[in-house]
């Protein structure tokens, strides 16, 4: 089993998701009625509870999974919440964090004409926006 150790940059990150969020993530008490209430957890390969409890740990690791991008932003996790926290608004602050890498996935140059003109735009200004930092 893997020792967990927390450091600096631990409390850092789960501030900055605290932060962006405009959530204290800490309150989570790991019920996992989040998880239990996602209509998308069957995509997820960690649920919305594994999810909470590895930015309450400061894990960056989260960051690598594709939960927070699967997240639908439904808000059956927020309404069902116990300590109503906000599951969506914390998947939305870690892609803000992830995107601001400004890791750009996708080039408009690079799109053949035929295929842009065919494309609907917003397809193309929602891709933008979801794959490019």
């Amino acid at each position: 089993m893997k020792k967990l150790i927390i450091t600096s940059e631990n409390v850092k990150f789960l501030q900055k998701i605290n932060e962006l969020a405009d959530q204290d993530i800490t309150l989570c008490e790991q019920c996992g009625t989040c998880s239990a209430s996602c209509p998308m957890v069957a995509e997820m390969d960690i649920t919305p509870s594994q999810l909470m409890r590895m930015v309450q740990l400061g894990l960056k690791e989260v960051m690598e999974t594709k939960a927070m991008w699967v997240c639908a932003s439904c808000y059956t996790c927020t309404v069902r919440c116990p300590r109503g926290l906000d599951v969506a608004k914390v998947a939305e602050a870690l892609r803000q964090v992830y995107l601001r890498k400004a890791l750009d996935y996708i080039e408009i140059k690079k799109i053949p004409k035929y295929e842009f003109v065919s494309l609907p735009q917003i397809a193309i200004v929602s891709a933008c926006r979801k794959f490019t930092g």
